[in-house]
């Protein structure tokens, strides 16, 4: 186990996770138990960016965690915890922020687009999150991160900033890579599929929710946008096509069959066909997840117990780190 690479990643408890979450990171993150060691996090310290109900945040915090091991992360094998169970993740956010430069942050594209929605609530959490995703993936000497492609802006600069302490003072920290999922990594939004599919929608017609019932699955697909040309092809630059790509792309995923394939198989059939056969892969895809979800968060002491091992566990590795840290600056360490 030691000697295993690390992965780290998580999910932020802001919304319910949705189908493309399982697509394109949960569904991976199982694979990659295997050959990894790996620890995954509910990243509720990152939610409060935007505000939030809090008693939300704490029921969606445990429907992640269940969700988690209702696909098929197994708790024994990895390390699973809540983000602000760990006040190391905190605490090395403001260590590195002294060696984050203001126009570094100015450029991250994620501050830029979330001010223009919440313009009533540009904090400064939200111009240094990107600090605080780098401190947690620092904190485990992480060798691999997955994340999507929108989010390898944030890798970039948290490579930046362990680089630039690593050129003060010495060999502290992994330089971590970036990992894209091999499949299934761009889920677009049911209703405007320009758009990635995002818990955060405020259409819940856009997205998938993982815990939604059959018959509102099928509904939300059998009225996903797609085009009046009727033909279903998959042509990946052509953006009038967007609607049904994107339903090719999850019936590929959910069937573990070729694009080239599925189209040769609808040829010469309408959408309405294509539709119903999608929806239906996508429920029984999803319903032993679903029944197993139903199982874990109704014991919510064993979902608790999880969380506590998991928080020791990270507590452990990451105070190594922090210590480190902390000496290297100049602090006085017990």
């Amino acid at each position: 186990m030691e000697d295993k690479k690390i992965i780290f990643s998580g999910v932020q408890p802001s919304g319910t996770l949705t189908f493309g979450n399982y697509l394109g990171a949960i569904k991976n993150w199982v694979e990659l138990q295997k050959d990894y060691r790996c620890i995954y996090a509910m990243m509720d310290l990152h939610t409060i960016t935007v505000r939030q109900t809090p008693a939300d945040i704490r029921r969606r915090t445990l429907e992640v965690l269940a969700l988690y091991i209702a696909c098929g992360i197994d708790p024994e094998e990895n390390i699973l915890f809540i983000q602000s169970h760990n006040p190391a993740h905190a605490e090395l956010s403001w260590v590195l922020g002294c060696y984050t430069y203001m126009g570094e942050l100015q450029r991250m594209t994620q501050f830029k687009d979330k001010s223009s929605r919440h313009a009533e609530n540009i904090n400064a959490g939200l111009f240094t999150y990107p600090v605080l995703m780098a401190a947690d993936i620092l904190l485990y000497q992480a060798d691999y991160v997955p994340v999507g492609k929108d989010q390898m802006q944030h890798i970039e600069i948290c490579r930046d900033i362990a680089q630039r302490f690593n050129a003060i003072y010495g060999d502290v920290f992994k330089i971590p890579e970036g990992m894209l999922p091999k499949a299934g990594a761009n889920i677009k939004s049911l209703q405007d599929p320009t758009k990635k599919m995002s818990k955060s929608d405020s259409n819940p017609k856009a997205y998938i929710s993982m815990t939604d019932h059959p018959d509102v699955i099928v509904k939300k697909i059998k009225s996903a946008v797609t085009d009046s040309e009727g033909i279903i092809e998959y042509r990946e630059d052509d953006e009038t096509k967007a609607g049904i790509n994107n339903l090719i792309t999850i019936m590929s995923a959910v069937t573990k069959r070729n694009t080239d394939d599925i189209v040769a198989d609808y040829s010469g059939k309408g959408y309405g066909d294509f539709k119903n056969d999608v929806a239906e892969a996508v429920v029984e895809n999803i319903r032993p997840i679903q029944e197993e979800y139903d199982k874990l968060i109704a014991d919510k002491a064993y979902l608790m117990n999880v969380c506590s091992k998991g928080a020791d566990a990270a507590k452990r590795i990451s105070q190594r780190t922090l210590k480190k840290v902390y000496k290297k600056v100049g602090f006085m360490v017990e």
